[in-house]
C-alpha cells in the first residue's frame, strides 16, 4: 500500500520523496542532464525521469546517491507498436532505469479495445520485472472521465504501479478533478503521479491533497525551497 500523505503534516523528506524531476525536453543537452541530476541529488527527490538516449549517463551519475533513474515509454504519443515498447523497456532497464513511464495506446482505448490497452501496459510490466516500477501515462486531455477510469483499470489489472495524468505534451495536464477521480478509480496499492502543470508549492500541495503519491516537475528548487521557507513558518508558531 502507498502511504496517503497529509499536508497539514507533511514533512521536507516526504515531499521531497514524491518530485520526480523532469528533464525530458528535446533540447535539452548532457550538460543539462548532469546539472539536472546534480540538482535532484542535492534535494534528494524520488527520482529522474530521463529522455531514454539519457538513462547510462543519469544512472552513471547517481549511482552513489537514492535518486532513481527513471525514463519514459512510447513517449510521447503513445502510438508505438507494444513490441517496441517492450523493447524500449527492456534496453532502459539493461541501461539503469528503475522507473519506466510508458504512455497508453491513446487510440485504442477511445477506440474501445481495452484488450490491446492491457495487453500493451502488461507487456511493458513484464519487460520491466523486478528491475523497474511501472508508471502509465493516461493523457487524461484527450479522454473522458469514463476513458480515464476505464485506463486506471487496465492499469492495475495489468500489474502496473501507478496512473500518471500527463506527458507535458498535451494541451492540458494535472487537474484536481483528475487526480481525485484516478485515486478513486484504483486501489490503495496503486500510486497516482501528477505531472504536467504542478510548477509551484501551492499546486504541489494541492495535487497531494487530491491524492497525488509523485509529481512530475521541473521546477522542482523552487518547490522544495519554498517548502523549506514554509517549514519555518510553521515551525515556529507564526
Amino acid at each position: 500500500m502507498i502511504p496517503v500523505l497529509d499536508v497539514e503534516t507533511l514533512t521536507y523528506e516526504q515531499l521531497a520523496k514524491t518530485i520526480d524531476h523532469s528533464l525530458l525536453k528535446p533540447e535539452l543537452t548532457d550538460e543539462d542532464v548532469m546539472a539536472g541530476c546534480e540538482l535532484a541529488k542535492r534535494y534528494n527527490v524520488a527520482s529522474v525521469c530521463v529522455k531514454p538516449c539519457h538513462v547510462a549517463l543519469a544512472a552513471r551519475l547517481l549511482a552513489d546517491s537514492e535518486v532513481k533513474v527513471g525514463t519514459v515509454i512510447g513517449f510521447p504519443h503513445g502510438h508505438s507498436t507494444t513490441a517496441t515498447k517492450e523493447f524500449e523497456a527492456r534496453e532502459a532497464v539493461a541501461n539503469g532505469a528503475q522507473e519506466l513511464d510508458m504512455v497508453i495506446n491513446i487510440g485504442a482505448l477511445r477506440s474501445g479495445h481495452d484488450d490491446i490497452v492491457r495487453d500493451d501496459i502488461r507487456a511493458v510490466v513484464r519487460a520491466a520485472g523486478d528491475q523497474a516500477i511501472v508508471k502509465v501515462i493516461l493523457e487524461n486531455h484527450y479522454l473522458t472521465d469514463e476513458e480515464k477510469v476505464r485506463a486506471c483499470r487496465l492499469a492495475e489489472e495489468a500489474g502496473a504501479h501507478y496512473v500518471k495524468t500527463s506527458t507535458g505534451f498535451a494541451p492540458t495536464g494535472s487537474r484536481v478533478e483528475d487526480l481525485k477521480l484516478m485515486r478513486a478509480s484504483v486501489s490503495p496499492h496503486i500510486g497516482v503521479k501528477a505531472a504536467h502543470g504542478v510548477r509551484s508549492l501551492d499546486a504541489a500541495l494541492e495535487a497531494i491533497a487530491a491524492g497525488a503519491t509523485r509529481i512530475g516537475a521541473t521546477q522542482t528548487e523552487r518547490i522544495l525551497e519554498d517548502f523549506k521557507q514554509r517549514l519555518k513558518t510553521r515551525d515556529s508558531g507564526s
